[in-house]
């Protein structure tokens, strides 16, 4: 069979499209690198043909495309070679990504005992890991403890008695401090977390972060080692990330003159946004970088303090536009004259929709159609109004059941946030690359429904 590759003359996703100011025109843009499209209408990701995916392991299922993680990886290694750089788990997390994060030089962001864990029984060294979150249970600090994690972000007034407490008399942790700079950005209210009124991290306006400050440095157990700061997400934009960190450097020359102590580090989170559409605009990697570091280095020279060290935490930078999700058509319903196309998954394995009203590409795969495109509105099988993948998309107008539809930019904040709704079962994810397809995180299964069901 003979293959033709898609991406052609700046086109190709991979590492390039997280470094331009707007996503590469044309449909193929956002797909991976990799992609390559074969005869009678399917496609390639990673070297293996996505039906071939689709028959060896069912649908609904994630492809992830390893070259692609691994590519982003090096890009933010490239771009900030001087800084930390945290894989944030959250977005996307299997014994296998712990791996290829760790062999590309990336640290990781926690935010729960269950991702420290897989991550540390994986290998992951834990002293290159931070533990997040706004509401950290014993389990978490028990396990960030125990395993040795790098930094715990302290989040709220009350995590510095717990976290000082549950230390012996002769142990130290280091921890950073996360401060809300008053600053509105991401592309959702849901997802805006610079801003005061929301949950996380102490303000900077009523002075909760000053305090905090003092009460960790009371705490001899305790080791600031500096200032954390996530802004949003889904931010496409690099102005809001230097106001954020010009604050965080006004704030950390307060500390200096109150208290003398010059904090070594700054993390400035991450929330970078990606296209899920064709001519999305991206954040432009290699720009913030480098304004970042420009801004670094002179807010620091106006207030006299030491440049600390950078860090930044990529989540669905790295692993959003890596993924594809496939799905087998069930149902066509023509009513009220709208068209919709029912697939074998949903909400139940991808919320975003329904929680953001986020908008995908969804494509026909695996037969070529000469039919005219139709404005169609592709659902899920969940038993929500809500339960909606893609609405108003253009897809053939002879879809049928049977066929399949793969939608790009699927590795992040899909099945991370998959739930157990009508007991459909999460789907696998199959890692591609090199023309080598692995089931990297099986189906769940009635089994499983039934192993956990214990009651009777």
């Amino acid at each position: 069979m003979t293959t033709a590759v898609l991406h052609e003359s700046g086109a190709g996703a991979g590492a390039g499209s997280g470094t331009g100011a707007e996503a590469p025109t044309g449909e193929w843009s956002i797909w991976p690198a990799s992609t390559t499209r074969l005869a009678h209408g399917a496609v390639a990701v990673g070297g293996v043909p996505l039906t071939e995916v689709a028959d060896r392991f069912d649908t609904p299922a994630y492809v992830l495309d390893e070259g692609e993680v691994r590519s982003r990886c090096r890009s933010y290694r490239a771009a900030f070679p001087e800084a930390d750089v945290l894989y944030a788990a959250k977005a996307f997390l299997s014994r296998a990504m712990v791996r290829w994060v760790q062999e590309e030089g990336l640290g990781l962001d926690v935010c729960s005992a269950g991702e420290l864990e897989l991550a540390v029984t994986a290998g992951f060294p834990p002293g290159q890991i931070v533990l997040h979150g706004n509401a950290k249970s014993p389990r978490d600090i028990e396990a960030a403890l125990r395993l040795g994690v790098g930094r715990i972000v302290i989040d709220s007034a009350s995590e510095i008695a717990r976290i000082a407490a549950a230390l012996g008399p002769r142990e130290r942790q280091k921890v950073m401090l996360r401060v809300v700079p008053g600053i509105s950005a991401g592309g959702h209210d849901k997802i805006r977390t610079g801003t005061d009124g929301q949950k996380f991290g102490l303000s900077l306006t009523d002075g909760g972060a000053q305090h905090a400050v003092a009460r960790i440095l009371g705490q001899p157990q305790l080791e600031l080692t500096g200032l954390h700061c996530h802004i949003g997400s889904q931010i496409t934009e690099v102005k809001p990330y230097l106001v954020a960190l010009r604050r965080m450097v006004g704030l950390m020359a307060r500390i200096r003159d109150a208290h003398g102590v010059v904090l070594p580090e700054l993390d400035m989170g991450g929330g970078h946004g990606i296209g899920y559409r064709p001519g999305e605009p991206t954040l432009d990697l290699t720009a913030l970088a480098r304004r970042m570091r420009a801004e670094l280095r002179d807010s620091c020279a106006a207030a006299g303090l030491a440049v600390p060290r950078l860090a930044v935490e990529p989540g669905r930078a790295v692993a959003g536009p890596a993924g594809v999700a496939v799905y087998r058509v069930l149902a066509v319903k023509h009513t009220g004259g709208c068209v919709f196309v029912a697939v074998d998954g949903g909400m139940s394995d991808n919320p975003r929709p329904a929680l953001y009203g986020v908008r995908y590409a969804p494509r026909l795969i695996g037969r070529r159609s000469t039919a005219a495109p139709r404005t169609t509105t592709v659902v899920g099988r969940h038993c929500e109004a809500g339960d909606i993948l893609a609405a108003d998309v253009e897809l053939p107008g002879d879809v049928h059941p049977g066929d399949l539809l793969a939608v790009p930019v699927s590795g992040a904040y899909q099945l991370s946030m998959a739930s157990g709704y009508n007991l459909v079962g999460r789907p696998a994810v199959v890692a591609v690359h090199e023309g080598r397809a692995r089931l990297l995180v099986r189906r769940e299964t009635l089994e499983d429904f039934r192993n956990r069901d214990i009651g009777g």
